[in-house]
Parts: structure tokens; C-alpha cells; sequence
């Protein structure tokens, strides 16, 4: 690939940053917001759009802007992921996927995955394929994730991911 007639690598082409819009519709979409706290499928305590940690506790609730303010805190935490353990060139579809993939699944999941193997061996469509493969909770298949997983896939893509939601 050339850049102002000069080859350029895969350092020229951002991999972090902020999540675009596409990113953040479809995790809002599937996170759903609940302003009090719960426990998931797997039962850790959760509130807002999919916020867990130390900082949720059986009771607690927020509001909205609160709510918001926390996925923007924790979004910050997976784009740096993705910045630091993508190595290919990726485009701003593939980064939002990439960090709904992370968000829902942890940054872990996603370092020790095929699918990050192979998107940093410049296999994109193999990579894209690993996508239904995280489709499970607590041993089962759930509907929803792999619903999120053709979403995330169709994203990475530059494909209609919206009939997904």
C-alpha cells in the first residue's frame, strides 16, 4: 500500500481511539441500560450499559447520565486494549466491532483468541469467521450473543449489521 507515494505500514494506520457511532449503537443495543443493579447470566453484578467491577453492588442505582458516563469510563479501558493488540491495519468498522467484541467479553478473551491471531496475521476473513465461535455464557449457547456475534461480524466486515439489533 502506498501513502503519498511512499509505502507505509501498519503503524501508519490508527487502531485506537475513540469507538464511532456504528460501535456504540450496537453495544447500547445489546448492553440495553438497566439504572439498577442486577446480576447477568453468569451472575456478576452488572448496571447501566453492561458496567461491572468493585463499583456495582446489589442496590445501587443511577440515572441515566450516570449510566452514560460510566460506558464512556469503561470504553476508554477497551480502546486502548484494541490500540496496544491489533497489529494489523484495521478501519474504523473493524475497530468498533472489535471493541463491542472486548467489551462484552473482556480484553483477555480477546488477546488469547484466534481471532485476534489471525486479524494480526493479516487474515481478515478468518478472523471474521472466529466471530460466532464466542457465542456462549455459563456453557450454553445464548441467543442473544450470537445474534451480537453476527452483529460484531458484519461490522468488522463493513456489512449491514443493523439487522441484527
Amino acid at each position: 500500500m502506498l501513502k503519498d507515494g511512499k509505502p507505509f505500514s501498519a503503524a501508519d494506520v490508527p487502531r485506537s481511539g475513540a469507538i464511532g457511532a456504528a460501535g456504540l449503537e450496537l453495544i447500547k443495543s445489546f448492553e440495553g441500560c438497566v439504572l439498577d443493579a442486577y446480576q447477568d447470566v453468569v451472575g456478576v453484578w452488572t448496571i447501566g450499559y453492561g458496567s461491572t467491577g468493585a463499583h456495582v453492588y446489589p442496590g445501587q442505582s443511577i440515572t441515566q447520565e450516570q449510566a452514560e458516563a460510566l460506558l464512556k469510563k469503561d470504553l476508554e479501558r477497551f480502546e486502548a486494549a484494541i490500540g496496544w493488540m491489533v497489529t494489523a491495519p484495521i478501519n474504523g468498522n473493524q475497530r468498533d466491532s472489535l471493541i463491542s467484541f472486548a467489551f462484552n467479553l473482556g480484553e483477555g478473551a480477546l488477546q488469547g483468541s484466534t481471532l485476534l491471531w489471525r486479524l494480526n496475521q493479516g487474515d481478515y476473513a478468518g478472523a471474521a469467521d472466529q466471530f460466532p465461535r464466542w457465542a456462549n455464557a455459563g456453557g450454553e449457547q445464548l441467543a442473544g450473543l450470537v445474534r451480537r456475534r453476527k452483529a460484531e461480524r458484519s461490522l468488522f466486515l463493513s456489512q449491514n449489521y443493523t439487522q441484527y439489533l
